[in-house]
């Protein structure tokens, strides 16, 4: 009878350490199964948070180079812009240099015309004045005053188309002078138009204010030039016994 007490209490004991062992394991299961869920956790947090900075550094990224395509493409503009203002200062400068060169070119044209006129109109004057004097002083004078007024008229001829030829000549140098000032001119404006910093523009624009004042000058000399050449060609020096003298 007590050896089966004693065996139903050892029964008991090792059931009751059976039970403190599955509650032991039970107990450590949970641990190491939060340990697990906690480590998962952790680096769950940890991968949103990497992920996180690297759409963040993505997104700073595309933020660069829209930043940079958009101050190429301004840059581009303001290049184009500038390119148009110097094309259309180089168009206009070429147009103004046009019609004062059409301008110069209908002058001079003007000048060689109203020259011309004028020599022609002189002649025509001597012819008439060396008919009229022989009409009127052929039958006082005789032969000898008619040869004598044919040669001054003849002596008179000569010296109007001679001086007729120096009027042309000077009118003609004046003419090549107004030309080289008016190119020279064209290319300071052309020069001025691509001119690549302040200090060259500064510079050209001294030498075309002094061109301008060249070519003024040159085209008031053709001008002038063209009336004192017809002044000084209508009135030769003659011999004062001359009875064409005077005409």
């Amino acid at each position: 009878m007590a050896e089966q007490k004693e065996s139903s209490v050892l029964f008991s004991l090792k059931e009751l350490m059976g039970l403190e062992e599955d509650r032991i394991r039970e107990e450590e299961a949970e641990k190491e199964a939060a340990a697990k869920a906690a480590l998962e956790a952790r680096q769950a947090a940890e991968r949103a948070a990497r992920d996180a900075e690297q759409a963040r550094l993505a997104a700073e990224e595309q933020e660069r180079a829209r930043a940079e395509q958009q101050r190429r493409e301004d840059a581009a503009r303001l290049d184009a812009m500038k390119h148009a203002e110097i094309e259309k200062a180089r168009a206009e400068a070429e147009h103004q240099a046009r019609l004062q060169a059409i301008s110069a070119q209908q002058a001079h044209e003007a000048t060689l015309a109203a020259l011309t006129h004028d020599k022609h109109k002189k002649r025509l004057q001597i012819m008439v004045g060396v008919i009229g004097g022989v009409l009127l002083l052929g039958g006082v004078t005789g032969v000898v005053l008619y040869q004598q007024s044919q040669a001054a008229a003849e002596r008179r001829a000569t010296a109007l188309a001679a001086a007729a030829k120096a009027a042309e000549d000077r009118l003609a140098q004046l003419q090549r002078d107004f030309d080289m000032a008016r190119r020279k001119e064209e290319e300071l404006r052309s020069s001025l138009a691509s001119a690549k910093d302040e200090a060259e523009k500064a510079r050209i624009e001294r030498e075309l204010e002094q061109a301008k004042k060249a070519t003024n000058a040159a085209s008031k000399a053709v001008h002038s030039g063209s009336g004192g050449g017809s002044k000084k060609a209508s009135k030769p020096a003659c011999n004062p016994n001359d009875p064409l003298c005077g005409f």
